[in-house]
């Protein structure tokens, strides 16, 4: 299966699990996952389209929280602090980023995907965005990659290229994955 073949699949797996409200457990699930990192640093996003929504485990997140802002095109992101309520301009590609810019290394990181597999691989929307992020977080120290998405987006295996990096922990509606 080629990369746009899953990510075909996995969109149209995304759309019916969000239509069908499937958001609410996987909220759940991902603050008891954030419980042991309590007081570290967290980057978490804000959802676009049909994206699976972790701003509930954020706000109650004890600790720095930041959003991804996307500086330039093959460029690994940077995130600004978040709380809840803060004032948002619009970013590129849709998502909304805080009206001022605070800048947080993470020490967590909330990855979106489109896909993902056991193995702790994802897909995202092509951009490699995430894999130069943590590829450059991790060459500063320990970082953990949380995939967050619904159930019904895993598939049997992500395509995968080299410059892919991998998850620690997935975490869905229904539960967590340890990869």
């Amino acid at each position: 299966m080629t990369k746009a073949e899953a990510r075909r699949q996995a969109f149209a797996a995304r759309k019916a699990a969000h239509a069908a409200g499937q958001g609410a457990a996987a909220a759940d699930h991902l603050r008891a996952a954030l419980a042991p990192f309590a007081g570290a640093s967290l980057a978490g996003y804000m959802p676009i389209r049909t994206e699976i929504d972790p701003r509930a485990a954020m706000a109650a997140h004890e600790g720095p929280v930041a959003v991804p802002v996307i500086v330039a095109e093959g460029q690994p992101l940077v995130f600004h602090r978040w709380t809840p309520g803060c004032a948002m301009v619009a970013g590129p590609f849709g998502a909304h980023v805080p009206e001022i810019a605070e800048p947080v290394v993470p020490r967590v990181v909330i990855v979106p995907l489109v896909a993902f597999d056991r193995r702790g691989y994802r897909l995202g929307y092509g951009g490699g965005f995430y894999d130069r992020t943590l590829e450059g977080l991790r060459a500063q120290g320990p970082i953990t990659a949380i995939g967050f998405g619904f159930a019904a987006q895993e598939l049997p295996a992500v395509p995968t290229e080299p410059t892919d990096q991998p998850l620690d922990l997935i975490v869905t509606d229904a539960g967590l994955i340890r990869p």
